[in-house]
């Protein structure tokens, strides 16, 4: 069998129906996504969901009309922590502020965690074509990486592949002995990524929430591989959108209670890492240098669009936007 590769050149037509032909893609997407929703089901139904949500939108509704002071509230907090906050205006402004935090750092090889903000602005290829060693260590990511591909979905990267088509990868890229043994592969995988960490020079990762009143960045992950993006490496910087706040510790449980049940159908996660900053005389681990880019890219606009839109509705008593629905809902 050989693993075929998306071919992203192709018309996107042509894609589509290659997809929707595809018979083993369809098994695997309808097993994945089955199983995922059903879990997400049983998860909420564990806890008042309803209530939880509620709490949640509301908690972000107060985000959206109050951006601007948390965003600087946020920016104090993580400056006196010690750390240093850019602002990027678009994806070239996020791709031009790593390469030259990286460049200063002397920075060779690059690990990352999970992040669709890097995605978003396509930061993999500027670090590549700035000379430096970029490496996914999500499992997930790092399977595509190998392979040549884009993810396919924001949860599951590989969603798509079976573990066939797994396997050949890495029987390709690392010398794995033939074998379909999900242990195995994984160990694999393992192996050869904990020797990146050990030798990276800067993490890199997404962020899953900021804390605006502690400076607090949380990446939330099930593998470890970004507790070790975040601590091991000397440089960890991190890439957020703006929307991704939230006002205090008590709101960013809350999120986080949110985020473990609607992503994975869990309880709670494995992981939930929280850097406050570089590390401090006496720490044990943590980067020398801590770095966050507030990423745009569209987000104010956005935002604006939003409360203007909310505010015309209530001016004209139209009750279908959903925000207006939820105020009056008393969410």
């Amino acid at each position: 069998m050989t693993t075929s590769t998306i071919d992203l050149t192709l018309p996107y037509k042509t894609r589509v129906q290659d997809a929707l032909s595809n018979k083993h893609l369809r098994t695997a997407l309808d097993r994945s996504t089955g199983r995922m929703a059903g879990q997400r089901v049983a998860a909420m139904t564990a806890v008042d969901g309803q209530l939880l949500r509620s709490q949640v939108r509301q908690m972000k509704e107060h985000v959206i009309r109050n951006l601007p002071d948390l965003l600087e509230e946020l920016e104090r907090t993580i400056t006196a922590n010690g750390g240093h906050v850019h602002w990027a205006k678009e994806g070239v402004d996020v791709q031009r502020l790593v390469v030259e935090i990286a460049r200063k750092a002397n920075v060779q090889k690059v690990v990352k965690a999970k992040s669709m903000a890097t995605e978003e602005v396509h930061l993999n290829q500027a670090l590549q074509s700035a000379g430096m060693k970029v490496v996914e260590t999500d499992l997930g990511e790092y399977i595509i990486q190998l392979a040549g591909e884009p993810p396919s979905h924001i949860v599951a990267p590989v969603i798509h592949r079976r573990v066939e088509e797994i396997a050949e990868v890495f029987q390709r890229e690392l010398d794995m002995p033939p074998t379909l043994d999900p242990q195995v592969i994984c160990s694999v995988a393992r192996g050869a990524l904990r020797k990146e960490f050990l030798s990276a020079d800067m993490g890199i990762s997404g962020c899953n929430f900021a804390i605006a009143e502690t400076g607090t960045c949380c990446i939330v992950t099930n593998e470890g591989n970004g507790r070790m993006s975040s601590t091991l490496p000397r440089v960890y910087v991190v890439v957020m959108g703006i929307e991704k706040l939230v006002p205090t510790v008590e709101d960013a449980f809350l999120q986080y209670q949110a985020l473990c049940r609607s992503a994975t159908g869990q309880q709670c996660s494995v992981y939930l890492s929280m850097t406050s900053g570089p590390r401090r005389p006496g720490d044990t681990d943590g980067p020398e240098e801590f770095h966050v880019i507030l990423l745009d890219n569209g987000r104010v606009e956005a935002r604006l669009r939003l409360l203007h839109r909310r505010d015309r509705a209530l001016q004209c008593g139209d009750v279908d936007p959903p925000v207006v629905r939820d105020q009056r809902a008393g969410v």
